[in-house]
């Protein structure tokens, strides 16, 4: 009897967890076809991943596909660790780098809804050491024929607004090489850096010249990351705080968040491969296995791929999951509106850095408020609607929201140099398997 007895506590203890499980993932189509998905065009996926592992190009990934409110595909492939030989899984947690932005930007949203936070307001009303901020301007010495840092005020202050879709003025360090940007990178000024907190953040950009005059330029930047100051301000709690008990809780991402909590999350940790060219791994920002001094709003983030899924549903069903709303209908089609203007210029870096995803109107894309966004047919090489919206993460993370088909995908993957093949591969493999 008492065996019997321990059998039977197990059996529930065992259906518990499988019921929180499964409670806290979407819920599942019956086949692919139930959602006008091709069960056979799938595998194409499945076949085209599982190669490049077994050659090598990649360490692993997992795949989900949402349609009509149900998973009708959901797989890992390869390895976790390929150098620890640890199989990839489906709840594997990845860093997603920039798709934290709209984690951050929807933040920024509930606090507009609430009256806390105001799109067209300048940002020096929040963070009043913005109020004055120069424009660096590269003049050449006729003289001397030397390149100059000339820096000259501002036309108009940059608005949360500009922050949300980057035209701010601000830009990265990281990325290209321009005399604002070296500033950026000087020892002890650099704004990127996850031994500081959000507010010395701020305080180092203040003191920098924006790369280009606000308005006239989409140039992706430190924008959001000055946008989870902004929440921190307007809501008196720090950015990972309000995340997590206005957004990942409430919509029950329980492996979401700006470290990966608990000796347990930290084992499902996904981790690039070496590059045999340089014997390494490719550089990582920060360690996520604890949490950072610097809670990143642009880049911080860990999630999966059902995690991400999740938020994604929320966003194409308006706002709203599981009869839990974040936000309005009326917010999210907000949001996933082109908000730039006409006539604004793109930064030739973020141009080369994004080629077929970037948002301008030769590929007929603009940019939302966090995410950027398709405003045309036939201009982009990539499958897609009119509508849909997406963004990416610099080490291989990759999402995308297609309203007009119902559907929502996900790419969780660490392979950095890889990262613009499997976005553009994602898209045709994904529509592909659509036949109704």
């Amino acid at each position: 009897m008492k065996i019997f007895r321990r059998i039977m506590e197990a059996t529930v203890v065992f259906l518990l967890l499988v019921t929180i499980a499964d409670a806290q993932g979407l819920p599942k189509a019956r086949t692919p076809e139930e959602v006008g998905l091709s069960s056979e065009r799938l595998k194409r996926i499945s076949t085209t991943l599982q190669a490049d592992v077994d050659k090598g190009a990649i360490p692993g990934a997992v795949v989900m596909v949402v349609r009509k409110g149900r998973v009708a595909y959901y797989e890992s492939f390869g390895y976790q660790d390929r150098e620890k030989k640890i199989p990839m899984q489906r709840d594997s947690i990845f860093r997603v780098a920039s798709m934290t932005k709209p984690f951050t930007s929807v933040a920024v949203m509930i606090l507009v809804e609430e009256g806390k936070i105001q799109l067209g307001y300048p940002v020096s009303r929040y963070l009043p050491e913005f109020k004055d901020l120069k424009v660096g301007i590269e003049k050449t010495d006729s003289a001397t024929g030397k390149k100059e840092l000339v820096l000259v005020p501002a036309d108009r202050e940059m608005t949360v607004q500009d922050l949300m879709r980057h035209t701010s003025g601000l830009t990265y360090g990281i990325f290209g090489k321009s005399m604002v940007k070296d500033l950026y990178n000087v020892k002890g000024g650099n704004p990127f850096d996850f031994k500081q907190t959000n507010a010395e953040m701020v305080t180092k950009l203040s003191k920098l010249p924006l790369q280009y005059q606000p308005g006239t330029t989409w140039d992706y930047s430190m924008s959001t990351d000055v946008l989870g100051r902004i929440v921190e301000v307007a809501s008196g709690m720090e950015l990972d705080a309000f995340i997590a008990e206005r957004i990942t809780k409430p919509l029950r991402l329980s492996d979401s968040g700006f470290w990966a909590e608990g000796e347990k999350r930290a084992m499902r940790i996904a981790e690039p491969q070496v590059d045999p060219a340089t014997g390494k791994r490719p550089g990582l920002f920060h360690d996520s296995m604890q949490r950072p001094k610097w809670i990143a709003g642009g880049a911080g983030m860990v999630s999966t791929a059902s995690d991400y899924a999740r938020f994604c549903q929320m966003l194409l069903n308006g706002g709203t999951l599981e009869g839990v709303r974040l936000v309005s209908p009326k917010t999210i089609e907000l949001m996933s509106a082109n908000h730039l203007p006409p006539g604004v210029k793109f930064s030739p870096v973020s141009y080369t850095l994004f080629e077929a995803i970037t948002p301008s109107p030769e590929v007929g894309q603009g940019f939302g408020l966090g995410f950027a966004v398709r405003t045309k047919t036939g201009r982009n090489a990539l499958h897609g609607s009119v509508g849909d919206y997406f963004w990416a993460g610099a080490y291989g993370t990759y999402f995308w929201i297609d309203p007009k088909e119902q559907m929502a995908v996900v790419l969780m993957m660490h392979a950095p140099p890889q990262r613009l093949h499997y976005r553009y591969l994602m898209r045709g493999l994904v529509y592909q398997a659509i036949v109704r």
